[in-house]
């Protein structure tokens, strides 16, 4: 067995939690993929994963080999890109891990036009609106939509993500047009469970920061369902305008206590430190900027 070789299987099996969806990324049987992590743990002589017939669980020498396993497999993979790079155009298999609604809504016709440009790169999109960890399950590149923290990654801006207060004229007409955030507990809201204090709505009053805890029927994890909610008319919801700009130049919605607003988190690219940045990862932003700043359609609809 390659070392390599087991190394990665051991990495994709941990990030994909399971032996058969680890094949199915690898494009190997389940049998090979249990050989390898097999002859792995016989040539370090170590179990790295306790199994059993719904999970799997890394021992304490397994999780400890993992970080360097990854260590390890990106640094050989700097190599050989540093190597590939002096001959050739960008190549090789992206991993990139990004929110589901803008994934689906703008990220994927995206990457269709890099794919276009760079014949060599082939693109694994994993759509997910949790965090991952790009280190520990082997994702080159994530697109985050949040007011950044401290981080030991290295993030690029690629957009504004206005979240903008807004319902559809109908619910309006029933319900009349909140002129102040305070109006907002009078009001059905619609709660996006994926922003951080999901029922406490942030706006600012002159130069003050207000938080309005609002309430409502309806809650979901999704930027697209609280779209549709709101289209429909069954309340005020907040929605990025990546999702709803369409809907407001149409009319069907409406951004209401605009001047209010205060949350634009920001579209950022975000990659582990490397010294020798792999020529497929940085492509890849570049191609993002290139996309989508300094301002990116959906913003522009809104001016048009």
């Amino acid at each position: 067995m390659d070392t390599i070789v087991g190394m990665r299987t051991f990495v994709n099996v941990v990030a994909a939690g399971s032996f058969t969806a680890a094949a199915q990324r690898s494009n190997m049987s389940t049998a090979l993929v249990s050989k390898y992590i097999g002859q792995l743990e016989e040539r370090l002589g170590a179990r790295l994963l306790n199994r059993t017939t719904r999970s799997l669980v890394l021992t304490e020498i397994g999780a400890s080999y993992l970080e360097r396993c990854s260590q390890v497999i990106d640094n050989f993979d700097e190599l050989e890109a540093a190597i590939h790079n002096k001959r050739s155009s960008p190549g090789g298999n992206l991993i990139v891990s990004a929110p589901v609604s803008f994934g689906e809504m703008h990220l994927t016709a995206v990457v269709a036009r890099f794919l276009v440009r760079y014949p060599d790169i082939s693109v694994d999109l994993r759509l997910t609106d949790r965090f991952v960890g790009l280190v520990d399950e082997g994702v080159d590149l994530a697109i985050r939509i949040s007011e950044l923290t401290d981080s030991n990654l290295i993030s690029r801006r690629l957009a504004p993500a206005r979240i903008v207060a807004c319902a559809a004229p109908s619910y309006l007409e029933q319900h009349g047009l909140p002129d102040h955030p305070h109006d907002l507990v009078n009001h059905d809201c619609i709660i996006d469970t994926n922003f951080q204090g999901a029922n406490k709505w942030p706006f600012k009053v002159g130069k003050k920061r207000i938080s309005v805890k609002v309430s409502g029927r309806f809650s979901v994890n999704s930027a697209q369902s609280s779209r549709a909610m709101v289209l429909a008319g069954a309340g005020i919801g907040m929605v990025p305008t990546y999702a709803i700009a369409e809907d407001i130049k149409k009319q069907n919605a409406v951004i209401v206590l605009e001047e209010f607003e205060v949350l634009d988190p920001g579209i950022y690219a975000l990659y582990p430190h490397n010294r020798h940045l792999a020529a497929k990862v940085r492509a890849f932003v570049d191609f993002l900027v290139e996309e989508f700043a300094p301002e990116p359609v959906w913003e522009r609809s809104l001016k048009n």
